[in-house]
């Protein structure tokens, strides 16, 4: 299921974690070559992707919201 990223945050190792609207986390690592996502790198660029859409795995699975 696909939710839209509401915040930010980062967790005990300064990686970036993804506030979903459905209540998940999820990381947005820029990890190339596996993972390109440059705009984590920076605050204008983590802006710019608020209410963009992540698929959710925790919500197919009816996994508990997070904790925040």
């Amino acid at each position: 299921m696909e939710q839209a990223i509401i915040g930010y945050h980062q967790d005990k190792e300064d990686h970036w974690v993804a506030q979903l609207q459905c209540g998940h986390f999820q990381h947005v690592r820029h990890n190339p070559p596996f993972m390109a996502r440059l705009w984590v790198t920076n605050q204008l660029g983590r802006n710019s992707m608020l209410g963009y859409k992540l698929k959710c795995k925790k919500c197919d699975l009816g996994v508990p919201k997070d904790a925040s």
